[in-house]
Formats: structure tokens, sequence, C-alpha cells
């Protein structure tokens, strides 16, 4: 049987939904790569296609999606879009920890 933890409770589906939603867009190694380097700085889709050795358009769907997703934010110029991360995105957050292998999580908001 279980014994209840004090203050504890299960995310909603939505709250599950979402964190899939966006573990689903960090399954992706390109996207890993890309996400990586806008945690860098901002930069744009043939500067990250560069860095992820990736073909530009390939890297430009890829972006398209994790924009969608609310993962990057984009500001143009002239003719060129650039893109950068999304602030506080607790996915981006989880990705950093993961590559840079920090040996203590940090706490994330649910908020």
């Amino acid at each position: 049987m279980h014994t209840s933890i004090p203050g504890f409770s299960m995310p909603t589906e939505d709250e599950v939904n979402q964190a899939a939603d966006a573990f689903r867009m960090l399954s992706d190694p390109t996207r890993i790569k890309v996400l990586w380097a806008l945690l860098q700085g901002e930069s744009s889709v043939a500067c990250l296609a560069e860095l992820a050795g990736a073909a530009p358009t390939v890297v430009s769907q890829h972006l398209a999606k994790l924009r969608l997703a609310g993962l990057v934010k984009t500001r143009r110029e002239g003719t060129f879009v650039y893109y950068s991360p999304a602030p506080d995105s607790d996915a981006l957050r989880v990705l950093s920890q993961a590559l840079v292998g920090a040996d203590e999580p940090q706490p994330i908001s649910t908020a």
C-alpha cells in the first residue's frame, strides 16, 4: 500500500504532456547540437548548420519545430533571422545539465 508523502502531488495531465513534448524535442541529435550552440549565444541558420554539421535546410526545419515548441525565439534583422534560446525554458536547463554533467541537479520551477 502506498503511503502519502507530505507535500507530494502528481503533475496534471497537461503538465505531463507538456514535459513529454519537451523531451521529444530533445530526442533528436541535431536539435540537441543546435540548442547547445544557442545556449552559447544567438546565431543564424547558416552558423548553426555549420556548428551542427547539418545542411541549412535541415537545421531550418529543426528550428521551426523548436520555435513552435517554445524552446527558441527569433529576431529579424533585415533579411536575416537570428535564433536564441527562449527565456525560462526548463527543457533547456535540463539539456544544459545533461551535457555539462552537473553533479547536483538544479531545482526546476514548475510555475
